[in-house]
């Protein structure tokens, strides 16, 4: 696993789940890592972090945008909105991997590989286009850094029951469809090939394979040029 910073400032990186590396690092401009991860890996997530301070010791609040606790090496999964790059290895022979929007949005991240299998993008900037309803964090120039899903921004007041965050009587495929889901428009027509919402893998562009017997060599690249 390969995970690179294209973006033009320092972000800091957190990875879930990984036993071999740390789970989280300062990673300054144009600057790459890499490590090994079991070929079995699972439910694993790797996102990045902006404006963090971890002289508080206040947990996901140290950083602006997908803080998480334990500091800079995480013990938690990031606080919404966060761009998540996500992955299952292996089960039955087969690589599940997606860049997640369910948690929201905060950062540009791709998914590519070296087995010429799909690449899982969300290369675009969507903190200047967020909906007002949705806008995240601010930064120190009043930019917006983050765009929550309509789940996390409670749109429809009822969080256990709801057709944005499919629970409730909308908790099944069935119930809880793209149609239902506030702005999930916005981010399919912005990033097609990310994860939009719970179910999204009817769009049939939102969850991608490869060949798990080939052992590819996966590359997360934040703000993809």
């Amino acid at each position: 696993m390969t995970v690179s910073n294209l973006c033009n400032f320092t972000m800091f990186t957190a990875v879930g789940i990984l036993p071999s590396y740390p789970t989280g690092w300062e990673a300054a401009p144009r600057t790459t890592v890499s490590f090994t991860v079991p070929d079995n890996w699972s439910s694993a997530r790797i996102w990045g972090r902006r404006g963090c301070n971890f002289t508080h010791n206040s947990g996901a609040n140290d950083c602006l945008d997908g803080g998480c606790n334990g500091g800079l090496q995480c013990t938690g999964i990031g606080a919404p909105p966060a761009t998540l790059a996500e992955f299952t290895l292996n089960p039955n022979g087969q690589d599940y991997y997606d860049i997640s929007l369910v948690d929201g949005y905060n950062l540009p991240v791709s998914i590519t590989n070296n087995a010429s299998c799909p690449v899982a993008d969300c290369p675009v900037d969507l903190g200047p286009k967020c909906p007002m309803p949705l806008k995240g964090p601010i930064d120190s120039s009043s930019a917006t850094v983050g765009c929550l899903s309509a789940c996390e921004a409670n749109l429809d007041s009822d969080p256990s029951n709801s057709p944005n965050c499919c629970t409730g009587q909308y908790s099944t495929p069935a119930t809880c469809l793209s149609s239902g889901v506030q702005y999930y428009s916005f981010f399919k027509s912005n990033c097609p090939n990310s994860y939009c919402y719970a179910y999204d893998e009817s769009s049939g562009t939102a969850l991608w394979t490869c060949d798990g017997n080939r052992s590819p060599a996966y590359t997360v690249t934040f703000c993809p040029r």
